[in-house]
């Protein structure tokens, strides 16, 4: 199943979904749930209510209709869902060694925030966290992560894996403040520690990732590999 695009309006359907039919029909059948962006809150809530895992991936007009379709995006997306286990790497190199275990889960940052405090976000304790979104300034970006800190989410992570932030253009009023600066800041902040280079958000060349999956990182200075398992895949 497909999302077709992002947007917004996802937020006012969650009220509205039969999350123990979804639990019930889909128990013994693995499905490939997929999209991105606005689309998140749809994930969490399918897990936060339900159990079921989902796929943080391409949609069908953005991605799958484009008129040039990249062949990075295809290859990551059916290599996903149809194996057993994945793995991703980079070669982004890490200010931090990191070796963490735990359930992958995560997506856009502004969907993320604006569940918290709502029934419909994931209580998720020991977890690899990825996050994104697209033209959001550094400032706005660093308020968003705040609100997960305070709210007592991120300290319970065992990393943070910061994907694309693309599409904002700096202006005179960010004052030089970039992205760099937010992670440094958030880092100190909450003592968890992050990873960058992940190759997800609103890009063109994008991964494919199993919301739900159980995850083990490893990053050093050399860059980093995620590697995934126990989530569904199609035969």
């Amino acid at each position: 199943m497909l999302a077709v695009r992002g947007g917004y309006g996802t937020s006012r359907l969650l009220h509205g979904l039969d999350y123990q039919g979804l639990q019930r029909r889909l128990r013994n059948q693995p499905i490939a749930i997929v999209g991105h962006s606005d689309f998140t809150a749809i994930q969490c809530a399918l897990y936060a209510q339900a159990g079921i895992k989902s796929f943080g991936g391409p949609m069908f007009c953005g991605d799958f209709g484009a008129q040039d379709a990249s062949e990075f995006t295809m290859h990551h997306f059916w290599q996903a869902i149809t194996q057993a286990t994945l793995t991703v790497a980079s070669r982004t190199p890490q200010r931090r060694a990191v070796d963490a275990r735990g359930m992958l889960w995560g997506g856009n940052l502004a969907m993320l925030a604006a569940l918290v405090g709502t029934p419909y976000l994931p209580p998720v304790e020991g977890g690899i966290l990825f996050l994104e979104d697209v033209n959001e300034h550094p400032f706005r970006v660093e308020r968003m992560l705040y609100q997960l800190h305070q709210a007592g989410i991120l300290g319970r992570q065992q990393a943070i894996v910061m994907g694309e932030f693309s599409g904002a253009r700096l202006s005179d009023y960010d004052n030089g403040y970039s992205l760099d600066a937010v992670i440094e800041q958030i880092g100190n902040a909450t003592g968890v520690p992050i990873v960058t280079g992940l190759q997800f958000g609103h890009v063109d060349d994008l991964l494919t990732l199993p919301f739900g999956a159980n995850a083990h990182l490893v990053a050093n200075a050399g860059g980093f590999t995620l590697k995934m398992t126990d989530y569904p895949h199609l035969a």
